[in-house]
């Protein structure tokens, strides 16, 4: 009796044990909710949304500037998981400048992608977060060295390297060539740690990075201008493999 009674009590905790096993693991399974932020600059939307959309993992909700940071109030928060920035705007008001940062430093996962990088020229605050700034202006450093404006070039084929393969972020990525716009002259802040890097002379050296506000982590990437990156399965691999790295 008392051996069937161990042999029973083994089974139903050998049951428990499984369920919670597959319980955790659709946990782990279940999609990353992504807010895509846009507005402020033009793009070609019905190919980046779809490119967007079939990335594997995520669900998409699409917001647009003016009034796309009312989903960082704390009534918003808890629709999304990650932000995605593919967006370019210049005027924000101290309320949502309040948000935005609260929102971050509660821990919400942000993805800063292309002419994302060149947003709120007037918040210096914003180059913190993302940890570099494009110029639109000459400007001075904290050294007071000028610095001419940033520039840009469309089309150009350049080789990408990985500046850190053991990064989840760049995990199976290698070295890979890309046909994109370039950003040069723009600020990479010291902190950062940087994920891909160029020779290309029409572009800023560090082209990927991850930096930490609050307890949210980030990663810019300066790669994204058009259906050529959006269509290169490296890109892909990185960005969805970036959303997922903040996330969690």
């Amino acid at each position: 009796m008392k051996k069937i009674f161990k042999i029973t009590t083994l089974a139903i905790v050998s049951m428990m044990v499984l369920f919670s096993a597959g319980a955790f693991a659709q946990k782990k399974k279940e999609p990353v909710r992504v807010l895509l932020v846009t507005g402020g600059h033009d793009f070609d939307e019905e190919p980046f949304y779809a490119f967007v959309r079939s990335l594997a993992g995520c669900t998409v909700t699409e917001v647009k500037h003016p009034g796309a940071l009312a989903m960082f109030r704390p009534e918003n928060r808890t629709s999304f998981d990650v932000a995605l920035f593919y967006d370019m705007p210049n005027n924000i008001s101290e309320q949502e400048k309040q948000d935005f940062t609260d929102c971050l430093k509660a821990g919400k996962g942000m993805v800063v992608l292309h002419h994302a990088y060149c947003s709120y020229q007037e918040w210096d605050e914003y180059q913190e977060i993302i940890g570099g700034r494009y110029h639109e202006k000459p400007w001075t450093d904290s050294e007071g060295v000028e610095h001419p404006a940033s520039t840009y070039r469309h089309d150009v084929e350049f080789r990408v390297k990985v500046a850190d393969k053991k990064h989840p972020v760049t995990k199976g990525i290698r070295d890979f060539d890309i046909l994109d716009e370039t950003y040069h002259g723009g600020s990479v802040n010291p902190g950062v740690h940087v994920l891909l890097t160029t020779g290309e002379p029409t572009s800023t050296p560090s082209i990927a990075w991850t930096n930490r506000y609050g307890k949210s982590k980030i990663v810019t990437v300066l790669l994204g201008h058009d259906n050529h990156a959006w269509t290169n399965p490296n890109f892909a691999k990185l960005l969805t493999q970036a959303i997922m790295w903040v996330r969690d």
